[in-house]
């Protein structure tokens, strides 16, 4: 009996590792693509203060 509650414990262990694995790359993801953006607007502003410096 206690080996089928470790399997069935063992499975809901690796759900959440699985779950905890998406998280993070769903939270890697999201801080790259805000990174991105923000480069892209750094880009923008110190093109426009060139412009402007000129």
């Amino acid at each position: 009996m206690t080996l089928v509650l470790a399997s069935t414990g063992g499975k809901y262990v690796a759900a959440a590792y699985c779950v905890f694995l998406a998280v993070v790359l769903i939270y890697v993801a999201i801080m790259a693509s805000k990174l991105v953006r923000i480069e892209r607007e750094l880009t923008t502003l110190d093109e426009l203060s060139e412009q402007r410096g000129r």
